[in-house]
């Protein structure tokens, strides 16, 4: 039997809307998240995966496109797409590797390591105006809280995928 969920009972004991639940909202966030940024960036060449690429280049540093393609955990080919059109919008640039001859560097450029900057103090103060919300007294539990969904998370994930790849082997 598929579970239930809770609905909350109306003045008459009728059924009324379901009541939300904790990942309804998680759900929810990240949509509003999703609309954020797309809004954001709308009028620009930016979009969501081009904006991971910037990211992680602004906190990591440069690095072969090949690195860049495993931290992100997309393919080399997905990875090769979206540095040509960051590198078309002017956002990085790529240089030969100083020890390998076949692997490129992708850096950012100046106008995006000033982008980048923005977007990190926009980062700091969404998060101030998010956690203004939340009573301070409860803020150290509600980080708490999401540390530990988001490990969670990250585990049912990797057992997924683990679990996906021990079954393909055996059809294998």
């Amino acid at each position: 039997m598929p579970p239930t969920e809770p609905v909350a009972h109306g003045a008459h004991g009728g059924s009324a809307a379901p009541i939300p639940t904790v990942l309804d909202r998680l759900l929810e966030i990240g949509e509003l998240f999703q609309h954020d940024m797309a809004r954001a960036f709308e009028g620009t060449s930016l979009t969501p995966a081009r904006v991971r690429v910037l990211w992680e280049l602004s906190h990591a540093g440069p690095m072969t496109q090949q690195a860049l393609a495993t931290r992100l955990e997309v393919s080399a080919r997905n990875i090769t797409g979206l540095v040509d059109a960051l590198e078309d919008g002017g956002h990085v640039a790529r240089s030969p590797h100083p020890t390998d001859r076949r692997a490129t560097i992708v850096s950012l450029t100046a106008q995006a390591r000033r982008r980048m900057r923005e977007m990190q103090r926009e980062h700091a103060e969404l998060t101030a105006d998010l956690l203004g919300a939340v009573d301070p007294a409860d803020r150290s539990a509600l980080e708490r809280g999401v540390d530990a969904i988001a490990a969670r998370l990250r585990e049912l994930v990797a057992a997924d995928v683990a679990a996906r790849a021990a079954r393909e082997a055996a059809g294998a």
